[in-house]
């Protein structure tokens, strides 16, 4: 169990932040620049006291201002892992990795010099120093280094702001790995909602100092009130889905779900492979009757169940297929002329090419999501 219930006078701004949730998969701390989520894993962490409160990580009392705990950082336990790899540039990528491993007793090592090798796939780097890395082998070893600390839990403050796409697509997969084969908790910071969709299995919303939300990602990205939060360009919907069928011919998959099957492109998966589909709000369009001769190859029958009230020129809309939940972001002319309200019948329209890699996450065996 993470738990957090702290208070601290920062500069500009007052962090005001309770939490509690299982520690276990990755718990997302998400919101704007400049609203606390580096101050609250800073204070995790032991780099800030917090004024008053109490931090406990499964069941280990990390600070308690009521019971005068105050654990310094080296005994916490937490690994970190900041926006720059922040290696030390004497030594070598092995070096690095010894630092790590130095910090803990033999006798209290989980994991070791070789699977942590392994399993990032760093085994030609060792001998290289951080100068000859790029920025996503750099992030690979800071995370390798971290690990090897054998933390109980696994500080990443927005790893991979600094790195272009390409790097952003080499690390997501390692930390994926990590989370399911070595199980180890992550608390990942990020303002950016294809990490947190990919990643997450609970997010927590921050906004000026305050935790507003707490919840399992499916749950917290598809409540409306909180659209102005989760930022609306980015937000939607997350399914859970199978590979039902493989279509060679064209390049698609048939994806499975309770509201019905969605056409996406080709993915190398077996049939049953269990997948998390992020469908964006404003990748979705709506008609009153089915369309024909369309180039839509998702249509799926909805209704209507709640419609946004805010003023401007766009309207979110919230639908029902089956017992799963859609949104759709339209303009309020749109809205007006389909003559939308709450119980009204409608097709979602969803093109197959919007439901690319990036909106895609596996599951492993343990329940988790891997890449697909």
């Amino acid at each position: 169990m993470l738990e957090i219930d702290v208070s601290k006078a920062l500069r500009g701004f007052a962090l005001e932040a309770e939490v509690r949730c299982e520690a276990r998969g990755v718990t997302a701390l998400f919101g704007r620049s400049g609203a606390g989520k580096t101050s609250l894993i800073n204070l995790m962490a032991g780099l800030i006291r917090p004024d008053r409160g109490r931090i406990a990580v499964a069941g280990t009392v990390l600070f308690d201002s009521e019971a005068g705990i105050d654990l310094p950082p080296e005994r916490r336990r937490l690994g970190y892992v900041f926006q720059e790899g922040r290696l030390f540039p004497h030594l070598s990528v092995k070096g690095n990795l010894n630092y790590g491993l130095r910090r803990v007793p033999p006798a209290e090592r989980i994991v070791g010099l070789e699977q942590i090798v392994e399993l990032l796939g760093i085994a030609e780097l060792l001998e290289r120093r951080p100068r000859d890395l790029s920025g996503g082998e750099k992030q690979r070893v800071a995370l390798g280094r971290a690990l090897l600390a054998n933390p109980r839990l696994l500080l990443m403050d927005e790893p991979l702001s600094a790195l272009d796409q390409a790097r952003k697509d080499e690390v997501l997969p390692f930390i994926e790995r990590l989370r399911d084969e070595l199980e180890v908790p992550i608390v990942y910071v990020s303002h950016a909602m294809e990490e947190i969709v990919r990643l997450a299995d609970t997010l927590v919303l921050i906004s000026e100092g305050k935790v507003v939300a707490v919840g399992p990602l499916e749950e917290v990205t598809g409540r409306l009130d909180l659209r102005p939060l989760t930022g609306r360009y980015e937000a939607g919907a997350v399914l859970r889905a199978k590979v039902a069928g493989q279509d060679l011919a064209f390049g698609l998959t048939d994806l499975a779900f309770k509201g019905g099957r969605l056409r996406v492109p080709h993915l190398k998966l077996p049939l049953g492979t269990e997948l998390r589909v992020r469908i964006r709000a404003r990748d979705v369009a709506l008609a009153r009757t089915a369309p024909v001769d369309a180039s839509f190859l998702n249509v799926l029958p909805a209704r209507v169940e709640e419609i946004g009230s805010e003023e401007g020129p766009l309207r979110d809309v919230k639908l029902a297929l089956g017992s799963e939940t859609l949104w759709a972001r339209i303009t309020a002319r749109s809205c007006h002329e389909l003559r939308l309200e709450p119980a009204a019948e409608v097709f979602a329209l969803i093109k197959a090419v919007a439901l690319d890699r990036h909106s895609l996450g596996r599951r492993s065996s343990r329940g988790r999501f891997l890449e697909s």
